[in-house]
């Protein structure tokens, strides 16, 4: 038991040490999990045989994350894009798997062989790819959609690869037991049936899940609501993920895949939403330490001894998985960023390769020699797909970004007012309706012609350009402007614009839009006049409104809102000075801590002195709410 523990805490504190760090540093979470691994592994030793077995196990967080997923998916949806899910999906799987297996026959393996790894290589990893889309915000978009559907065929065809690679066997080869732990053989109820029969029994068990999960799912939630315990409703979520799992594993199908069809048939359930936020901690978890056992089952041993052979691999199968990616993308276009995206995030192979290795081996279709290299290139090239993101982020989308501006001049500014507002997102846009409203001329700027398209659509004067450009300030007219508003969605060039206008215009009154306390400091050491941070104001109204939903009287919320603004302006001058301590040099400023805190106090007792109550006359009818 000891041991265990041991080896838990090793995990958890590689995954606490590297996830944080990896994030920080815009690597992703999925980078630092595998990186985790490989120092505990393969660096450093700490983990060792052990790794498979807990792989095994981790598997269980791709299964949870497809039942999430199925749960946020409209069947009609779903449904509406079968042309991608069977039409793209198909074609990637069986011309990626010709290409591997062109390439396997040219290293001189027999095609049973050669066609086995053909297949491995076809598939992607699902827990890798919906992750890492998830966590950047692009699972809705036309790559990451694609990318999904692709992903979701694969899981379907591993079932017919399964049931190929025993009919591929070896005479002259000996079973063994694979690159990774076999995987046990448990109970089958499907094994010595006949075709039809085999067929009947896989209906039924996708029936049960459909109808079950319609029709007494409801009642057994109810039934277990009534309790009143929320470890109870984990526990049924859990049970229900874990029990579909094992009937699609007792038919020979994909767990993922009923998990999958589960969630789509429970994504219309008043629970819903609870499911997802008792299955999600589970999910992040065991996901996680999948990642990080991938890293850790890298063997060195194999990699310095073949480095060569290895490393020729992994840029192969990332290279011509790319190559016929890239085709098909163009094919159903799916075309600019998106389909990089698409291409990018689907170049590595995935974790059902290590399933499909281990089933080859048993079944006497891939030697054992060969399975160890062909192991550790699924396992690096899965490594290698968050540097793709990576990639994606700060390569690809910056050049399709200026590419579609480049592909634009900057207008002509053929007008000069006293106001300029340079950007014009959801904050210029009502800045510059509040001015027009009060008939007061303006120069708008911004140098995403969607956001000047808006503008000009509602009959506001605006050019498109880039108001960090120096010269198209001064086109636009900085030198005799009384006032600029800068609002672009950038810190970094909101900060030099500031810095610039300041230094050449110094009469130029500058009011900055601010992502944070942090970035708001920055405008200010730069010389803004004026900081106003984009949900101060909106935060502060919505606390307002908690403050009088709570019973306090509307005149009295106001009070405090006004004396927890004036709390902040009196105090602003002591934390900036604080704060220039630490971007001078000091890593940890007790004094800016201590000052916050003292402020806290004082905000604190501030909110608590007796008011006076407002006089009837002068306030609105207002009836407090009712306590339930």
């Amino acid at each position: 038991m000891t041991t265990y523990f041991i080896q838990a805490f090793i995990y958890l504190l590689a995954a606490v040490i590297a996830v944080p760090l990896a994030k920080r540093y815009g690597l992703g979470s999925v980078l630092g999990y595998l990186v985790a691994g490989v120092m505990i592994g393969p660096v450093m030793g700490l983990v060792g045989q052990e790794t498979n077995t807990i792989q095994h196990f981790a598997e269980f967080g791709v299964v949870m994350m497809l039942f999430l997923i199925g749960t946020g998916i409209d069947p009609k949806r779903l449904w509406a894009r079968k042309v991608h899910l069977f039409g793209l999906g198909g074609l990637q799987v069986t011309l990626t798997s010709a290409a591997g297996m062109t390439v396997a026959t040219w290293f001189g393996l027999q095609w049973q062989t050669a066609l086995t790894v053909g297949l491995i290589f076809a598939l992607s990893s699902t827990a890798i790819v919906l992750q890492t889309l998830e966590e950047k915000g692009l699972s809705n978009t036309e790559g990451g959609r694609n990318a999904f559907s692709v992903l979701l065929f694969q899981d379907i065809a591993v079932i017919p690869m399964l049931a190929l690679i025993p009919l591929l066997a070896l005479p002259g080869l000996n079973a063994g037991e694979g690159p990774v732990a076999s995987t046990e053989s448990g109970l089958s109820l499907v094994d010595g049936l006949p075709g039809w029969g085999h067929a009947l029994v896989v209906v039924g068990a996708v029936a049960a899940v459909i109808i079950g999960g319609y029709y007494l799912s409801r009642p057994l939630f109810r039934y277990v609501v009534q309790s009143r315990l929320r470890e109870i409703f984990t526990a049924t979520a859990l049970m229900l993920v874990i029990g579909i799992a094992a009937l699609m594993s007792v038919v020979n199908l994909s767990p993922a895949l009923g998990a999958f069809l589960a969630g789509v048939v429970l994504g219309n359930s008043e629970f819903r939403h609870e499911l997802k936020a008792s299955i999600e901690p589970f999910k992040g978890l065991l996901l996680g330490l999948f990642f990080i056992t991938v890293g850790a089952g890298i063997d060195f041993g194999v990699l310095v001894a073949e480095w060569g052979i290895v490393a020729g691999l992994v840029v192969a199968v990332i290279v011509i998985k790319a190559l016929i990616l890239l085709i098909l993308a163009l094919v159903f276009r799916n075309r600019g960023s998106n389909g990089w995206l698409f291409t990018l995030g689907l170049a590595q192979a995935g974790e059902f390769g290590f399933v499909l290795l281990t089933y080859g081996v048993q079944n006497s279709v891939i030697p054992a020699d060969i399975a160890q290299i062909l192991s550790l290139v699924v396992a690096l090239s899965m490594f290698l797909t968050p540097l793709l993101f990576i990639a994606y982020d700060r390569i690809v989308l910056p050049s399709y970004r200026r590419a579609r501006n480049d592909e634009r001049e900057a207008d002509t500014i053929d007008e000069q007012a006293l106001v300029i507002v340079a950007g014009v997102g959801r904050f210029g846009q009502v800045i510059c309706r509040l001015l027009r409203a009060n008939d007061i001329p303006v120069v708008a700027l911004d140098h995403e012609f969607e956001q000047i398209e808006n503008l000009r659509k509602i009959h506001i004067k605006s050019f498109f350009g880039d108001a960090s450009r120096p010269e198209l300030l001064e086109t636009a007219g900085i030198g005799q402007a009384r006032l600029l508003v800068v609002a672009i969605n950038d810190r970094e060039r909101a900060v030099e614009i500031v810095q610039h206008v300041k230094k050449f215009y110094p009469s130029v009154w500058v009011l900055a839009r601010a992502f944070d306390r942090g970035h708001g400091y920055q405008l200010r050491e730069a010389g803004a006049d004026d900081v106003i941070s984009e949900t101060y104001h909106s935060a502060l109204e919505l606390g307002g409104y908690t403050l009088t939903a709570l019973g306090v009287h509307p005149m009295r919320a106001r009070q405090m809102t006004w004396a927890f603004v004036n709390h902040e302006q009196a105090h602003k001058d002591q934390l900036f000075e604080a704060w220039k301590e630490i971007e001078g040099g000091i890593n940890f400023s007790p004094r800016y801590g201590e000052l916050f805190m003292k402020l806290e106090e004082a905000l604190s007792t501030a909110m608590h002195r007796d008011w006076e109550e407002p006089k009837p006359e002068d306030v609105p009818v207002w009836t407090p709410p009712e306590h339930h």
